[in-house]
């Protein structure tokens, strides 16, 4: 396996008007991790994937592959296998097949294309279908037949761009599973392109979130999910995503935050990594998760905010709640249990710790949030 290294990485596309689709990414993914790059579309992931493939030229900047400058090396020398979000398959030939052609383009010996289609099989539980065409198989299991073309090359890095698209959302689950315990028997060096947060935070060592063509964070998902670097990166990851109110922080000893058109104001004790920002705008951040819905008798509290229930959507194990103070719209994320109707008013309290803010102007993160205590290790 491999290392991968980006320093300064541009790609700049000119059709008449120029058209910068990649900002100087400096990026280095580690020989053996699965690193996801997950952003919106047009932000530019596809793109590093493909200019780390060779499929498309690096405009500026250099990149490394094993510490081996590979910017006018060409693919086929890269060593590098690639699963699209197409499976591609030939369809008039068997699984068995498919998954030896390219061997066979190799040169390769009868034994050893053989023995590496009989191992790549049997990883990914294809033993039962390698006589099948292309046509006879289900959508999961033509995923998987792709993985295993790309498995059977023993590549250096294995790069997925979107490859689970277009299975429908129990198969995404399987497959997610099997790559994830591909990952673990092969411990190769996997970059894995997707739109999809949960795929990236289920997958990912760490993740590389983009936007418009430039690198926001890179962090472990937890990391991502705790401490976002900026309103971007805050608002991307998280599902629902985290709620955003726009105001001022006031005080100097007694800071508190005052939302816009004053609909609520918080008491900020024990952040006074904020008192910098006094009188200055920002944006309140916090996670559906982090308020506590309280009852009608401790609605007068200190540290109460009074919203009105707009609507209520039952999720079995879980509630969201769809709430408005003057012009701010929350969705909070409760456990199941007996709640106002709606248009009445709902006390919310607020996990003050937990609570993210960022500067108005530049989006960037301020005074984060301490991190959550936490035993073990992410498996």
């Amino acid at each position: 396996m491999a290392s991968v290294r980006l320093e300064e990485v541009r790609k700049v596309y000119r059709n008449g008007a120029e058209f910068v689709a990649v900002h100087g990414a400096d990026l280095e993914i580690a020989d053996g991790e699965l690193l996801v790059m997950v952003g919106p579309s047009g932000c530019g992931k596809s793109t590093i994937l493909r200019m780390i493939a060779g499929l498309e030229p690096v405009s500026a900047g250099r990149l490394y592959i094993d510490d081996r400058l590979v910017n006018d090396v060409p693919p086929k020398q890269r060593d590098i296998a690639m699963v699209f979000q197409n499976y591609a398959l030939y369809p008039h030939m068997s699984v068995h097949d498919n998954l030896a052609f390219g061997l066979k383009l190799r040169k390769m010996t009868k034994p050893e294309i053989e023995g590496r289609v009989g191992e790549a099989a049997g990883i990914l539980g294809l033993e039962a279908i390698l006589d099948r065409k292309p046509r006879q198989l289900s959508g999961g299991q033509r995923q998987r037949v792709a993985l295993g073309r790309a498995l059977v090359r023993h590549p250096k890095v294995f790069l997925f761009d979107e490859p689970l698209s277009n299975l429908d959302a129990k198969l995404r689950v399987q497959m997610r599973t099997e790559i994830a315990r591909l990952h673990r028997r092969l411990e190769a060096t996997m970059i894995y392109v997707t739109h999809d947060q949960v795929e990236a935070m289920t997958l990912g060592e760490r993740i590389v979130v983009l936007d418009a063509g430039r690198i926001q964070q890179v962090a472990a998902p937890l990391e991502l999910y705790e401490r976002p670097d900026n309103h971007f990166v805050a608002g991307f990851i998280g599902s629902p995503a985290m709620n955003f109110v726009p105001g001022e922080i006031e005080g100097r000893d007694d800071l508190r935050f005052r939302a816009e058109s004053g609909a609520f104001e918080l008491d900020l004790d024990g952040r006074p990594a904020l008192g910098a920002y006094s009188g200055r705008s920002v944006i309140l951040g916090f996670r559906p998760e982090h308020v506590e819905i309280v009852g009608r008798e401790e609605e007068e509290s200190p540290g109460v905010v009074e919203f009105t229930l707009d609507v209520v959507e039952p999720m079995g194990n879980e509630i969201f709640i769809h709430a408005r103070t003057g012009d701010h719209d929350v969705v909070v994320r409760v456990a199941p249990q007996d709640l106002p109707e709606p248009g009445e008013p709902l006390g919310v309290r607020f996990d003050t710790v937990r609570l993210h803010f960022f500067d108005a102007e530049s989006g960037h993160a301020i005074g984060s949030p301490a991190p959550r205590a936490r035993e073990g290790r992410r498996l």
